[in-house]
C-alpha cells in the first residue's frame, strides 16, 4: 500500500511493508436461507473465465477446496490464476467469489489496471449476467512491521510510531504479578465513509512477518446493500475512491520514522 497513488501525491515506497492487496467481489447464491447455498452458474462461468484469464494468468491452479461439493463452499475460493507459477500476481474464484490478490511486488500504477480487467472479464465470461446480483466489494490492504513484541511494549510502538493510543490503567497492574504490557492483542474499529459509500475498518494484531514477531495492521474498504455502486459501470471510480481513502490512512499513519524507514532513508 501507499505505492504509486492515484493522486501523484505520494513517494514510492522502497521497503513497503505490504504483505498483501485484494480487491474481492461477492455475489448472491441461491437456496433457502437456512439450506445450501449454490451458485448455479459456477461451473460453466468457471469454463469461460478459464479461457478468459490464460493469457494474463496462464498458471491454473486447483485448490483441495475443489473437491468438496458445491454447496458446502459457498464464498470459498477453488480456483487460481496465476502470473507465473507460485507467485503474485493472482486471480481467485469459487462459488459466489471473486478475488485479485497482489502481495510485495505490488504498485498501484500495476494493480488498478489488473483489477479492471479482472472485473471486465468476470462481466463478460458469466452466462447469465442478469443474474449477478452483488452482495459486497471490499478493497483490503494487509501491512506488516517487524517488531519483537515479547521484549517491548506493543502499546508504546503503535503509540509513538502509528499514533494509536491503546492504553489500560496503570492501577490495574499495581500490586499485582501482572506484567504491564500485552502478551498479544487484537484492535479494531469501523467508520462509515461516503466516499466511497460504506465502511472502513481498520484493524491492529500481534502477528508474524517472515516468520519473525511483527505488528500487522489491515485497512479494508467494504460497500454492501444500499452503498454498492452500480455495478460494474460505476466499479472503477469506487475502486478509486476506496484506493485513495486507504493511502491517505497509511501515510497519515507513518508519516515519521516509519516513512523514513520505508522508504529507505
Amino acid at each position: 500500500m501507499g505505492n504509486n497513488s492515484r493522486t501523484g501525491k505520494r513517494k514510492d515506497l522502497k521497503n513497503k511493508p505490504l504483505a498483501e492487496a485484494i480487491l474481492e467481489i461477492r455475489w448472491k447464491l441461491q437456496g433457502m436461507p437456512q439450506g445450501p447455498q449454490v451458485d448455479p452458474h459456477y461451473k460453466l462461468l468457471l469454463g469461460r473465465l478459464f479461457d478468459r484469464m490464460l493469457k494474463d494468468y496462464p498458471e491454473h491452479e486447483q485448490l483441495p477446496t475443489a473437491n468438496i461439493p458445491d454447496e458446502l463452499v459457498g464464498h470459498v475460493v477453488q480456483h487460481r490464476f496465476r502470473a507465473a507459477a507460485n507467485s503474485w500476481p493472482l486471480v481467485q474464484v469459487g462459488p459466489g467469489i471473486f478475488t485479485v490478490n497482489s502481495t510485495a511486488d505490488y504498485t498501484w500504477l500495476d494493480f488498478r489496471p489488473r483489477v479492471l480487467s479482472a472485473i471486465e472479464r468476470l462481466y463478460n465470461a458469466h452466462p447469465k449476467v442478469g443474474e449477478l446480483k452483488i452482495t459486497n466489494i471490499i478493497l483490503r490492504y494487509i501491512d506488516a512491521v517487524d517488531y519483537d513484541y515479547a521484549f517491548g511494549n506493543a502499546f508504546e510502538f503503535l503509540r509513538d510510531k502509528l499514533k494509536l493510543n491503546i492504553s489500560l490503567p496503570d492501577t490495574l497492574f499495581e500490586n499485582t504479578r501482572v506484567e504491564n504490557r500485552p502478551h498479544s492483542f487484537t484492535w479494531q474499529s469501523s467508520f462509515k465513509c461516503e466516499k466511497p459509500r460504506g465502511l472502513i475498518n481498520i484493524r491492529f494484531a500481534t502477528g508474524q512477518k517472515c516468520n519473525a514477531p511483527a505488528v500487522v495492521w489491515e485497512t479494508t474498504v467494504e460497500s454492501a446493500g444500499d452503498d454498492l455502486p452500480d455495478m460494474p459501470k460505476a466499479f472503477e471510480g469506487w475502486l478509486d475512491a476506496a484506493h485513495e481513502i486507504t493511502d491517505d490512512w497509511f501515510f497519515k499513519m507513518i508519516e515519521g520514522e516509519l516513512e523514513r524507514r520505508f522508504s529507505g532513508e
